[in-house]
């Protein structure tokens, strides 16, 4: 039985995760955020890709003021391990997923798993999150890794802060291609709720 999978974005009102440059915190307020770290509370494993970790070496922790809390496992997908030994990532309980050869980073557990197209499949990388002992995982980031769990019918829950501003096309959308052939393909989701967060919305979905 595979992990159960929530994505979790951050975005724009037009959905986008950063600027062109690549500019991105803050996009959304100090609740959300908040809101984001009982999210990985909650639980067993978060997810990122490794241009997220290149571009902003995220602890990838729970931070909750005046309460301790179990550390989540920390999980890459680095198709090519990237990830610098100094990463925070790197440090500490995490795994990073591969299709190269492992070799020692940091303290970090390095896993090669099924790569059918050059990158760690996300069937794969659930199995092999699995097997370290997750029930549940986070991914955070970024639109890649979002777009390859969507094909696969593998995102459970969608939890979406939207920040009241707008960074228009040219801007970092939060899912990357789709490759849809028809809109019956697309992958629905029944709303849940929707709430403010601050001055921003926070939406939640479920996959039907």
């Amino acid at each position: 039985m595979r992990p159960r999978v929530t994505l979790k974005l951050a975005t724009s009102l037009d959905g986008r995760i950063a600027t062109a440059s690549g500019e991105s915190r803050w996009i959304t307020g100090e609740p959300a955020r908040r809101e984001g770290h009982r999210l990985r509370a909650a639980h067993d494993a978060i997810l990122v890709g490794i241009e997220t970790v290149l571009a902003d070496d995220p602890e990838l922790t729970v931070r909750l003021p005046g309460r301790a809390v179990d550390q989540p496992l920390r999980v890459v997908l680095d198709s090519r391990l990237r990830t610098p030994s100094t990463a925070k990532v790197a440090q500490g309980d995490s795994l990073i997923l591969t299709a190269a050869e492992p070799r020692p980073i940091g303290s970090a557990r390095v896993e090669r798993v099924d790569a059918p197209d050059g990158r760690p499949g996300p069937a794969a990388a659930l199995q092999a999150i699995r097997r370290a002992g997750a029930a549940s995982v986070l991914i955070e980031g970024g639109g890649q890794v979002a777009a390859s769990f969507l094909r696969g019918g593998l995102v459970d829950r969608i939890e979406w802060f939207r920040a009241p501003i707008l960074l228009g096309g040219e801007g970092r959308p939060c899912v990357a291609g789709l490759e849809l052939g028809a809109l019956a393909d697309a992958p629905r989701y029944r709303r849940l709720a929707v709430e403010p967060c601050g001055d921003d919305l926070w939406e939640r979905y479920e996959r039907l």
